[in-house]
């Protein structure tokens, strides 16, 4: 758990700090209407990308580095993760991205407050700009509606643990010399790039609910619970479901296309039967 903690504090910790940078740290930054230009989303899609590498070198070789309470869920599925582990790492994954949040919040509260002042917002609970620091919220583009920003985490997610699935398989053409951990950092890295400006990409409950948390004891009010804003309400529950579903998703996906037929073609050269589906989960050499 304390491994858990730690790595998922440094995840957010840096994560969350690329963020600030953008929207509040950066000269010329401070202004309401454009917080998210083209470099500043290259800023925090990087910097979510290193933020996984380091968290992951972190905590790997002590808790396996989930991080994310949807690997979590999806190893105990799928992995033969024991399932009475899993409320012990939601607990330390949450825990540890409040703390960063909270440290996060720390280090930049004078310049989220010189943001609010400058674009006379007197009332933090009016601020989606410095509320986007810390959680995620939909595009204005959905309109309200709940269903495209839940089906995108459920996607989100599924990519990233069908693609983690794929980088940790040693059947596979899995890295070698430790390099799992930046290529999962990339592939953060290129969901951020390819689909994060529908939800802000939580693809991690952990991420987002110890955040939003800080958040509400904050001050920014309904924005974090139940989550409302200018162009949506009721949110809070999005990025916590969506990540869970997709992340089961995902890795059952990868364990019906390409694991079985790894499983099957692991055992002792004995070939697979055309069509023939090979339980990953029962498979004594998956």
């Amino acid at each position: 758990m304390l491994a858990e903690f730690l790595g998922t504090f440094v995840l957010i910790m840096f994560g969350l700090g690329s963020v600030a940078v953008a929207v509040v740290g950066l000269p010329g930054s401070g202004r309401e209407s454009t917080p998210f230009g083209p470099a500043n989303w290259l800023i925090i899609a990087w910097g979510w990308g290193l933020a996984v590498v380091l968290g992951v070198y972190v905590a790997g070789g002590i808790s396996g580095a989930h991080l994310n309470p949807a690997v979590t869920l999806a190893f105990a599925v799928r992995r033969g993760f024991a399932w009475s582990r899993v409320p012990a790492y939601w607990i330390a994954q949450v825990l540890g991205a409040f703390a960063a949040a909270a440290l996060v919040y720390a280090l930049y509260r004078d310049a989220i407050v010189d943001f609010d002042v400058a674009n006379n917002i007197a009332d933090r609970a009016q601020s989606q700009s410095t509320f986007s620091i810390f959680a995620t919220f939909p595009a204005s583009y959905f309109h309200g509606g709940l269903w495209g920003p839940l089906i995108d985490q459920i996607v989100g997610t599924a990519l990233l643990l069908g693609l983690i699935a794929a980088l940790v398989d040693s059947r596979n053409q899995a890295p070698r010399a430790n390099m799992g951990a930046l290529l999962i950092g990339f592939v953060v890295v290129a969901i951020g790039l390819s689909f994060g400006t529908n939800a802000g990409y939580a693809i991690n409950p952990a991420r987002d609910l110890g955040p939003r948390l800080l958040t509400y004891i904050e001050g920014w009010g309904r924005l974090a619970f139940p989550g409302g804003g200018t162009y949506f309400d009721n949110y809070w529950w999005i990025p916590l479901v969506g990540p869970l579903i997709g992340g089961v998703v995902g890795i059952c996906v990868y364990d019906l296309l390409v694991g079985s037929t790894l499983a099957g073609r692991a055992r002792l050269g004995e070939r697979p039967e055309p069509g023939r589906v090979v339980d990953t989960e029962t498979d004594p050499d998956a």
